[in-house]
């Protein structure tokens, strides 16, 4: 565990746009940063990051919080090992105990498997550098293929012995278990309590690392000729390993990316080795498998410009043809270089330092659009069937794009190519999209149907498991926007009085007069009041999540010092911290007038002094309004029981419904005769 004073240091410590700028590129927009949201599919902008405020908020999907919670979304970690991340990024030291066996176990699966990885990572390369065979083999191997020592320990390769359980009985040694080395594909084998094998056995390693640095999974290259054994053996889909997701050499490229703002994207592992070595740092491979949506959108956070680099042969080509749609789709600005005959990334960075590398790239990189209208132009000749053919693939690839002007920059150039009419063009292309926008929607209700739809409301109870979306079977609340408003107020203002009245008085210090400010009444906390003012009613919040954060603010109802919104925005539970987020996140924006009113106080300040000058009004309206939705339901399930009851009872409901008829017309009274200004 962490103590408290610790705890405080790394929140105090941590900064939005220093945790999130790890990981997505912001650009300034007025007082915020705004970029792609790392969350959800995300074309356009739509996660905003506020340094005044030290939180983030995605205002598609919704997902938001403070660095801590930012850091256990995006890596899947737990509270604590987000706390202990953000202590090493800002050098905070925290004094843990190491782990027993017992205390091993009981981690979470997927730390435990992290844990292994890491031990893994280290027995492999102290295997390369300390074990004969390791020595002879695996580092004689890289330094043939013209591997620098720095490059070596800089991707942290090792080496897997022969032996077929060389590693599986020294990890068993060191108190790991069977269980989690096979879940992480380490070992094999062990049916029937039989002993493992190493999967990796006789093999070069390759770790790969998520954007944070840590160990998620491993290459392995036989360096021997067997039968019926592939060249490349990669770590087994886990709990926490998706090849889809992963990209090799994204922790040690994303910055060069940001500054570059440009990546390449290559095959293998050895092509980003040897163009690191070149001195071309912002590589990442796909690792030999087909590019993923997922991949696209880990690069689409750091840069929207992408060359895609290939051998000079066919099966290269075509791979370049396969992957850029999907480029396409995300919004990419993408380029394609194929390198000379015979050469592949590796072969060719090789013979080339950054200079001439880039200098080859920029004279041969063309655009996806002329770079396949040619390559398929040589292949249909005269042709007209193929040439149609040919349309028809290059018209599909234009239809993904979904920017209009890039899009219709590309219909422009296709035009003169194909020497093609471009209304012909745009009208098919029309046809395409909207056949495109029909598949998707289907799928989207097809989907909706199996979950139920998902409202704004409904937003605090869906749950992920799995690629399944799971939502509780949760009816629709009247009383959710009034009771989340009430909430609001608590979190944003928490113990800030509803008014205070202050009087002038002089006094003398010698021959001076000072005049003073003496505060001569306030009014109860913000919180204080809506405990008092719902207690007094016997009102609690339907929301469960709302109530736990109500009484939470209760709790610290004497704490002068108590802040609310940054107690709620690093609370341990990521529901809360979220939920903090949005009602943090304000609604108004200024209008010109009031903001020349307030004078210096503009903006996001400017929003937040005029609300609080208002309190006195806001608060009670808002504590009314969720009465007011009672006593409305109430009496929509009184007239239900009477149309339902006996005759002979219907004395006793009549009396109970004017009752009703008289709380109703007060309250109407007390919200009509507020006055809240709009802004």
């Amino acid at each position: 565990m962490i103590d408290q004073i610790t705890i405080g240091r790394i929140q105090d410590s941590a900064q939005i746009v220093d945790v999130v700028s790890d990981f997505v590129t912001l650009r300034r927009r007025g007082v915020n940063m705004v970029g792609l949201c790392p969350f959800h599919e995300d074309r356009n902008p739509s996660f905003y990051v506020s340094p005044s405020k030290n939180i983030c908020k995605c205002f598609s999907c919704g997902e938001g919080g403070s660095p801590i919670h930012f850091i256990m979304k995006h890596e899947q970690f737990s509270y604590y090992e987000a706390l202990k991340y953000l202590a090493r990024k800002y050098n905070i030291e925290v004094v843990e105990k190491e782990f027993t066996d017992e205390e091993k176990q009981a981690q979470s699966d997927r730390e435990s498997m992290f844990i292994l990885n890491e031990y893994a990572r280290d027995y492999f390369v102290k295997t390369l550098y300390t074990h004969p065979e390791g020595k002879a083999v695996g580092l004689s191997y890289f330094r043939e293929r013209g591997l620098r020592n720095d490059i070596i320990k800089k991707f942290q390769l090792g080496y897997s012995l022969e032996q077929r359980d060389a590693f599986s009985v020294e990890a068993q040694k060191a108190g790991y278990i069977r269980d989690f080395l096979l879940k992480t594909g380490l070992s094999t084998g062990g049916e029937h309590n039989q002993p493992l094998y190493d999967r990796f056995r006789g093999r070069v390693i390759f770790p790969v690392h998520t954007l944070s640095g840590k160990v998620v999974a491993f290459g392995g290259r036989i360096l021997k000729k067997v039968e019926n054994t592939g060249k490349y053996v990669n770590s087994p889909e886990s709990e926490i390993y998706s090849k889809s997701k992963e990209l090799y050499g994204i922790y040690f490229a994303k910055n060069a990316i940001v500054k570059q703002d440009k990546c390449f994207l290559v095959e293998g592992y050895t092509d980003v080795l040897s163009m690191h070595q070149a001195g071309i740092e912002n590589v990442v491979a796909s690792s030999g498998t087909a590019l993923t949506h997922g991949q696209i959108r880990m690069i689409h956070r750091f840069s929207e410009n992408i060359t895609v680099i290939y051998d000079g042969d066919t099966a290269g080509i075509n791979a370049a043809l396969r992957g850029i749609d999907l480029l396409l789709e995300d919004g990419m600005n993408v380029k394609v270089v194929l390198l000379p005959e015979g050469e592949d990334p590796d072969s060719f960075a090789k013979k080339q330092n950054a200079e001439s590398f880039q200098n080859y790239i920029t004279a041969n990189e063309k655009d996806f659009i002329r770079f396949k209208t040619e390559l398929l132009i040589k292949e249909v000749g005269d042709d007209p069937i193929k040439k149609a053919g040919l349309i028809s693939n290059i018209v599909n690839s234009i239809a993904l794009i979904p920017n209009t002007i890039t899009r219709s920059v590309y219909i422009q150039e296709c035009s003169q190519l194909l020497t093609m009419q471009e209304r012909v063009l745009i009208a098919e292309i029309n046809k395409i999209r909207k056949r495109n926008w029909e598949k998707k929607r289907d799928q989207q209700d097809k989907e909706s149907t199996k979950v139920g739809d998902i409202t704004a409301d409904d937003k605090d109870y869906v749950k992920y498991s799995g690629s399944k979306t799971v939502k509780n079977v949760t009816p629709k609340n009247p009383y959710d926007r009034f009771e989340r408003e009430i909430l609001r107020y608590v979190v944003r203002y928490g113990n800030t009085p509803l008014y205070q009245k202050f009087e002038k008085r002089k006094r003398k210090e010698g021959k001076t007069v000072i005049e003073e400010d003496i505060l001569i009444e306030e009014g109860l906390g913000v919180t204080e009041f809506v405990h008092l003012d719902l207690g007094r009613d016997n009102i609690n919040f339907s929301n469960e999540l709302y109530q736990l954060m109500l009484d939470e603010a209760v709790n610290h109802i004497d704490d002068e010092k108590f802040n609310s919104g940054h107690f709620f925005l690093n609370y341990p539970d990521p529901k809360v911290s979220k939920l903090a987020s949005e009602l943090l996140s304000d609604r108004y924006q200024l209008s010109k007038i009031h903001s020349k009113i307030l004078g210096e106080e503009v903006g996001d300040k400017g929003s937040r002094l005029l609300e609080q000058n208002l309190l006195q009004n806001y608060v009670p309206r808002a504590t009314t309004e969720l009465k007011n939705a009672y006593v409305l339901k109430k009496i929509d399930e009184l007239k239900e029981d009477i149309k339902k009851s006996n005759p002979d009872n219907y004395s006793v409901y009549i009396t109970r419904l004017q009752q009703l008829q008289e709380i109703k017309k007060v309250l109407a009274k007390e919200l009509g005769e507020r006055i809240v200004l709009k802004y």
